[in-house]
């Protein structure tokens, strides 16, 4: 099944005509069954989005415009992918199952009513509250696709703080969030950093590493924890083994059956996966310093149960000495206890899971007041030290916050709500619940965004 979109090139080319511009479905999307156990078993189907087939996609529509106008005789004929994108400055990419279309920003400058800094769930977040009440909304991020660490770290792990959602994975919950924001059309930039943020007469200006600039009249920064990165454990010989026994995420779940697996860490991240690759790796050992565990209670629980059923070792209180192998791939992992006892774990694969090495790079430069790597802000406004610019997500603190994405979205609702004064100053906002605004493209009589 293939989609038209019909692409009004004015003045651009000699030849002012409509072109018809061939745009391929993307492909479907991947399904896995993963089975948790809370309390009860029961079995949680999640999708994964297939983010390399979006790119794909996005590739092959670039192929197909260029044809389409090379066959006009509007283009060249060495006109590649990348410049026949530009002619359009946005790239159209067709969401078949939405009926609807994201735009990725190619063109270098552009103007909105507000710049967000930052492509996760927070950030996506702030796309929909801002289009609900009727201000435009540009993303920028630094990774290749929207999502955050959602996508980039845990894309199949599974999240359960989320209202209404007993389980849901993190890359359904990118993908519904981005389902979400779709109807207000946002542009995205990404892979490209927001390096500088100055005040442009009654604008912001954003300028990006890839030379793109955004003025808006109002910045939410919705950055997570900034750049982040693995905390490396300080073993020998380790880079070697990087990339195909050692690795500091699990993308793929299947990717790992069969696998002896070593998994080091004490915090959440260790024992939810420790509980996930159980159903699919040959042996899991769980090593961690403590004999307690700083994850969530239940998991705890349910690591316990499968350690007292065999599925699971528990190496306590242990921690990692050494690497056993070829340089390149693992045999072993070596341990020691606080006492000072080795021990070899036969193993082909480590996960270490000490957490991420978080920096906010150049948003520390931006003149607004940092407190322990977060930029400070009023819980009630949402807004920062500088008026103008909000912050919400991991990357904003205040005393008393709760490190949750939930919060994020209270927070993201807030920031869109006080910039809509800067937007629209002036104008009354008469606040009105979703159930009674309704959205673009709505029911007759419930669709109420301007």
């Amino acid at each position: 099944m293939k989609r038209f979109l019909p692409a009004q090139l004015k003045n651009l080319f000699r030849v002012l005509k409509p072109v018809e511009v061939e745009m391929t479905e993307r492909p479907e999307r991947r399904f896995i069954g993963l089975e948790q156990r809370e309390g009860r078993r029961r079995d949680v189907h999640v999708r994964v989005a297939a983010q390399r087939a979006d790119q794909a996609a996005r590739e092959d529509a670039f192929a197909h415009t260029e044809r389409a106008l090379q066959q006009e005789g509007l283009a060249p004929a060495h006109t590649d992918a990348k410049a026949a994108g530009e002619v359009f400055g946005v790239i159209f990419a067709v969401r078949p199952e939405l009926h609807m279309i994201n735009k990725y920003a190619m063109s270098t400058f552009h103007k909105t009513d507000v710049a967000i800094v930052g492509a996760g769930p927070v950030g996506l977040f702030s796309v929909f509250e801002c289009g609900m009440l009727g201000m435009r909304a540009h993303a920028i991020d630094a990774l290749p696709e929207i999502g955050g660490q959602c996508s980039a770290l845990y894309p199949e792990k599974p999240i359960y703080d989320i209202p209404g959602l007993p389980a849901v994975s993190a890359a359904d919950l990118i993908a519904s969030l981005e389902t979400q924001a779709a109807a207000f059309e946002p542009v995205y930039s990404l892979g490209q950093t927001v390096l500088k943020l100055a005040r442009a007469g009654e604008f912001w200006r954003l300028e990006t590493s890839a030379g793109t600039v955004v003025e808006a009249k109002a910045v939410i920064i919705a950055a997570g924890a900034g750049a982040f990165g693995p905390n490396r454990p300080p073993l020998a010989g380790i880079d070697g083994y990087e990339g195909t026994s050692v690795f500091y995420m699990v993308r793929r779940r299947d990717a790992f059956a069969g696998r002896r697996i070593v998994i080091a860490g004490g915090g959440d991240s260790a024992v939810d996966w420790a509980l996930s690759l159980s159903h699919v790796a040959a042996k899991i050992f769980v090593v961690h310093r403590r004999a307690r565990f700083r994850a969530a209670p239940e998991s705890v629980t349910q690591l316990h149960r499968l350690a007292e059923a065999g599925r699971i070792e528990l190496v306590t209180p242990f921690q990692l000495k050494a690497l056993e192998g070829d340089g390149s791939r693992l045999s072993g992992v070596r341990v020691v206890s606080m006492e000072g006892d080795e021990r070899l774990i036969e193993a082909d694969t480590l996960l270490p899971f000490f957490g991420l090495a978080n920096d906010l790079g150049p948003v520390a430069q931006w003149g607004l007041s940092v407190e322990r790597h977060h930029v400070t802000i009023d819980p009630a406004t949402s807004e920062t030290s500088v008026p103008g610019i909000f912050a919400a997500g991991d990357v904003a603190g205040y005393p008393g916050k709760l490190k949750l994405i939930l919060t994020g979205f209270a927070e993201a609702a807030r920031a869109a709500h006080s910039a809509y004064n800067l937007v629209y100053p002036g104008r009354a906002l008469h606040f009105e619940y979703s159930t009674s605004k309704g959205l673009p493209g709505g029911p007759p009589g419930e669709s109420g965004v301007q």
